[in-house]
């Protein structure tokens, strides 16, 4: 299936690595062309190189908790790939914790990286989508269900995911789109840290897997295959909806 990628122009935050980078390389496979973001300069440098390089893809380095580096964003955006077809906004994971052991800091830093960050990109961005853009968020099953020792996303991911759903009632008459996509258990860089604060990393993966009906985690090449989906004009009448990417492990439908 065409999924109407060729040519068209997509922003990308946290891709240097994991998931973002999984969707950056869905959409350059299928001819879109993507500026890829996140704090490190030589991994988003890296990720680029990868990815192709120009035309198809560019880098910049921004962290979303600095309140300047939403209009960098897309002021690169706009140079670099010409048009702005759709934002996909990826955020590396808050500090883990328990909701008592878990530091303010670590509290303000999640809202300001996870909420405030993102939200401010978007209000940037927004004048300069047209019909037919999409808004992506990556957000965490944790929106349905608390994870163990996950205290700050599991407060903060589902409301994210409901001011998501607002924004796509607010851009839907203009014919902009927004989703919001949930991972579930993949073999990412950030699931595989946390199972090595385990005692023993390889039971609590198998314990997890054991959830899954899948009985496997996800690869990252897995979800950026929907997630492209979802922001492409394939995908055209799907918005202010949740879209989870979890093997079955979500009790909930």
């Amino acid at each position: 299936m065409d999924l109407g990628l060729g040519g068209r122009g997509y922003l990308l935050t946290g891709a240097s690595r994991g998931l973002g980078f999984a969707i950056a390389r869905a959409l350059v496979d299928d001819g879109a062309r993507v500026l890829v973001s996140a704090r490190d300069a030589g991994a988003v440098a890296e990720a680029a190189a990868q990815l192709g390089g120009p035309p198809a893809a560019h880098g910049v380095a921004a962290d979303l908790a600095d309140p300047g580096a939403a209009d960098r964003l897309v002021e690169a955006a706009l140079q670099q790939l010409g048009r702005v077809d759709g934002l996909l906004v990826s955020v590396g994971g808050p500090a883990p914790g328990s909701v008592l052991g878990t530091d303010e800091q670590d509290w303000r830093h999640g809202v300001e990286s996870l909420l405030l960050g993102p939200l401010r990109l978007v209000k940037a961005l927004v004048p300069h989508l047209g019909e037919g853009a999409a808004i992506g968020f990556v957000l965490s099953t944790s929106v349905r269900q608390p994870l163990p020792d996950l205290a700050v996303s599991n407060g903060l991911r589902p409301g994210i995911a409901m001011t998501a759903k607002s924004l796509a009632d607010e851009l839907g008459p203009r014919g902009i789109r927004v989703v919001g996509l949930l991972p579930g258990a993949t073999a990412t860089d950030r699931t595989l840290a946390i199972d090595s604060r385990s005692p023993d990393p390889d039971a609590a993966r198998r314990a997890t897997e054991a959830t899954i009906p899948l009985r496997r985690y996800g690869r990252p090449e897995e979800f950026g295959k929907v997630a492209a989906f979802v922001l492409s004009p394939a995908a055209s009448y799907v918005t202010g909806t949740l879209v989870t990417v979890d093997g079955g492990r979500l009790r909930s439908p």
